[in-house]
């Protein structure tokens, strides 16, 4: 419903029950519900500041979850997605993982990292694992994407990274220029997740 707000950032207040920012977008209060991380990164109050949305609709409430990044917006969509995940894990998720981790532990298969997460134990961290892999690498290409200029040798992260970037929303034409302007920033035996982190960078400029 929301993609994103650009407003004045009107207050900002951490407590035992989670981070808040609340902002004013023609003179409508939104309080949105952040990770600690992106409140740490939060410009001062007054100040104007974009930030992307998920609109959480449940029988006895509504709320609104935001993100300085339009990435993270993207894996906590796919994250709650994922039965046994709800929004508050998935915050929690993405305060101890950047998203080109959660993606990395994906791809490897390599559930043990996810159990660092606070809540987060063997089976369900399993479960995230085999229900997001089957989410991000099952997305259809019909034609591999060709980069100019990368010197990257495994070609296997290459396709992974667009994979999973296709899978996330964003275009042929923009995951072509992003990971072209990567590729000067990686080494030959990049992984994936390493492709991912640098062509995030650029994405969400």
């Amino acid at each position: 419903m929301y993609d994103y707000f650009k407003g004045i950032l009107a207050s900002k207040n951490c407590t035992s029950k989670g981070c808040f920012a609340t902002l004013e977008v023609c003179g409508i209060g939104y309080l949105l519900e952040l990770t600690a991380r992106d409140f740490s990164d939060l410009i001062d109050c007054g100040n104007e500041v974009k930030i992307f949305t998920v609109l959480i609709h449940r029988e006895d409430k509504m709320s609104l979850c935001g993100f300085l990044h339009k990435e993270d917006r993207d894996i906590f969509n796919i994250l709650t997605s994922v039965s046994g995940v709800g929004s508050k894990m998935a915050l929690t998720l993405l305060d101890e993982f950047q998203s080109s981790e959660l993606i990395g532990f994906v791809i490897e298969g390599n559930y043990k990292e996810l159990t660092r997460a606070k809540g987060v134990g063997p089976k369900l961290a399993q479960k995230i694992i085999l229900e997001l892999k089957d989410k991000l690498m099952n997305f259809s290409q019909s034609e591999p994407i060709e980069i100019k200029s990368v010197k990257i040798k495994n070609s296997q992260a290459v396709d992974d990274a667009q994979t999973v970037l296709l899978s996330l929303g964003y275009e042929r034409v923009e995951i072509k220029n992003a990971m072209s302007k990567a590729a000067i920033n990686l080494k030959e035996n990049s992984s994936a997740e390493d492709i991912l982190k640098e062509t995030l960078k650029i994405l969400s400029i």
